[in-house]
């Protein structure tokens, strides 16, 4: 009994984080989304590209002894999803902006080193004898 309630306290740990809220979420939003873009390519640029032969682009059809290819409907799903590759990346890089335009640029880190005046080695910044030519260095 007692590792069925870890194991569910686990998952709801699990379910309940930032990451898998938020891809749930883009599924569902995804999913709506591809009908509004179904509906697009059908309703209205399928009949503008379709325009040229006085039909719908899906009803596009190719006729090889008992086999019908419809080559249309796969126009239609290729066009789907350019539409909405392209307006995903749009949106992935709206947002990508806007996160980066929250952050501060980092401040370049201070130095721990110096060169040796005498040397040109890179010697620590505290010292006071260059480790590789073994001359006084001269206070800063």
């Amino acid at each position: 009994m007692f590792a069925l309630k870890k194991f569910i306290e686990e998952f709801k740990a699990f379910a309940l984080r930032g990451n898998v809220m938020d891809m749930a979420i883009g599924v569902i939003i995804g999913g709506a989304f591809s009908g509004i873009v179904g509906s697009l390519t059908e309703n209205l640029i399928n009949p503008i590209l379709g325009a040229a032969g006085q039909t719908d682009l899906s009803a596009f059809t190719l006729n090889i002894g008992n086999i019908e290819l419809r080559y249309g409907a796969f126009l239609t799903s290729v066009i789907n999803f350019i539409i909405l590759a392209l307006i995903l990346f749009c949106m992935v890089k709206a947002v990508n902006k806007l996160a980066s335009r929250g952050k501060k640029a980092e401040a370049p880190a201070a130095p721990t080193t110096k060169k040796c005046p005498y040397c040109l080695s890179e010697i620590p910044l505290g010292a006071t004898k260059c480790a590789h030519c073994a001359s006084e260095l001269p206070e800063e």
